[in-house]
């Protein structure tokens, strides 16, 4: 069912079965169920008081809780703009966010803000129904995707449409609910089907949350669910995983159907309010795309999207870069390289844009981070690029040896995620090819 709000979820469904629970999670130590009709209630009382605070931009740091929740949802009820930003990033990342969202108040760790010196503007571009969610490399480069609740909702049907879940199911949000795809596939996919939606306690608890809870459904980043395969933790009522934001290994997906368990494995982006593609057959590559959605191939071999139901709004406050983002009629350039099938399914094959994904959902912003290493590698001609899901470091023409180049690279290293550090130097005879404007032909890497 098609959804243009989080309150017409929570109405149709409050109305439909009120004592059916909406959320569970866990509350002094006790599990605790939320219904249907308990959270319209609670959103409605929350929505009322903060409607003193319209016209400001609520940024929330989102902890997964059931407060947070409640806090977004009643926050776009009250008609504020929402900025959702990671409560466990750097605080140099949250400092930045937060102004660069015009955040006019805040919802989270008061000490933290105090901390980070945080002052409210007041004044913000983003309208009622806006939700911002960052997409980014790094803090430098961070931009705001400025979605909306229709969008979002938009996307949850689109979802939905091709794997429908069941109000007898139970989905598992583990997930960041600052992440679109944590948002989305973690949080309103099982609340536009009417289905329970479980609440995890954190990272601290992967190894116990599928027990503690038993979800039939799972939405996860390939890095999560191969902790889950590797250790054991999937439960026996676990019936539909929903793969995204990453890469996945083969192996790793035919592990999980080994196991008797139906997974799918999704294409989207912030852009685009999450996912645009699923598989729903036995290849977990071809993937069919979402019914709200156009896909066409340009001749260079980019992704271009047409999805009027589910495409952002822009960049937040940067009308350059929103122009940019689309083609003259509209389509959105995706940066990624792929082809259609004789069946209209869609086959990821690369990336073009000039952004690694890792299969912990984060992004390297290549032109910062070799410009980085060319600081600590004077006079090298290098490059960065993404193989097998690993960094390499590819150098042309270069007279220093690996050792020399693992030495001079390894303050840069210390300063990264794991899944971004360097696992591999190769070398070119000559100087990389570079285009007419001096850009590295990465698709050649």
């Amino acid at each position: 069912m098609r959804f243009q709000s989080f309150l017409d979820i929570l109405e149709h469904y409050a109305g439909v079965f009120p004592e059916a629970p909406a959320l569970v999670c866990e509350d002094g130590g006790e599990k605790r169920a939320e219904s249907y009709a308990q959270l319209l209630a609670a959103v409605h009382d929350r929505a009322e008081s903060l409607k003193i605070c319209a016209g400001r931009c609520e940024a929330i740091l989102a902890d997964g809780s059931y407060d947070c929740v409640l806090e977004i949802f009643a926050a776009v009820a009250a008609g504020l703009p929402v900025a959702l930003l990671d409560a466990d990033a750097p605080d140099e990342t949250l400092r930045e966010q937060l102004n660069a969202c015009d955040a006019g108040l805040v919802w989270g760790d008061e000490d933290l803000c105090e901390e980070l010196g945080f002052s409210a503007t007041g004044t913000t571009a983003a309208q009622p129904g806006d939700i911002l969610f960052f997409t980014s490399g790094t803090t430098s480069r961070a931009k705001a995707v400025v979605l909306t609740e229709q969008s979002l909702c938009n996307s949850a049907y689109n979802g939905g449409a091709l794997l429908p879940l069941s109000p007898s199911d139970t989905l598992m949000c583990m997930l960041p609910l600052s992440h679109v795809f944590g948002f989305v596939c973690g949080l309103l996919w099982g609340l536009s089907c009417g289905a329970c939606v479980a609440l995890g306690r954190g990272a601290r608890h992967y190894i116990d949350d599928l027990a503690y809870f038993g979800p039939t459904a799972l939405s996860a980043v390939p890095l999560l669910l191969g902790f889950l395969v590797q250790h054991s933790l999937l439960n026996r009522e676990l019936k539909l995983i929903l793969v995204g934001a990453g890469d996945c290994p083969a192996a790793l997906l035919e592990a999980v159907k080994a196991k008797g368990i139906r997974v799918s494995f999704g294409y989207g982006l912030t852009e685009t309010s999450s996912g645009v593609a699923l598989s729903l057959g036995d290849d977990p590559y071809a993937m069919t795309v979402c019914p709200d959605d156009r896909l066409c191939i340009a001749e260079d071999g980019e992704i271009r999207i047409d999805a009027p139901t589910c495409v952002m709004k822009g960049y937040y406050r940067d009308p350059d870069a929103t122009a940019a983002a689309f083609t003259a009629d509209g389509w959105l350039c995706t940066g990624d390289l792929g082809s259609l099938d004789e069946a209209g399914r869609l086959h990821v094959t690369g990336r073009k844009k000039e952004i690694l994904v890792f299969s912990d959902g984060t992004k390297l912003f290549l032109p910062e981070a070799e410009a980085q290493l060319a600081g600590l590698l004077p006079g090298e001609d290098l490059a960065l690029c993404q193989k097998d899901g690993k960094v390499v470091l590819v150098l042309g023409g270069s007279q220093k040896t690996d050792e020399e180049i693992k030495t001079a690279v390894a303050p840069w290293q210390k300063d990264r995620p794991r899944s971004q550090q360097i696992a591999a130097i190769e070398h070119t005879e000559g100087a990389l090819t570079r285009t007419a404007t001096g850009k590295v032909k990465r698709w050649e890497l």
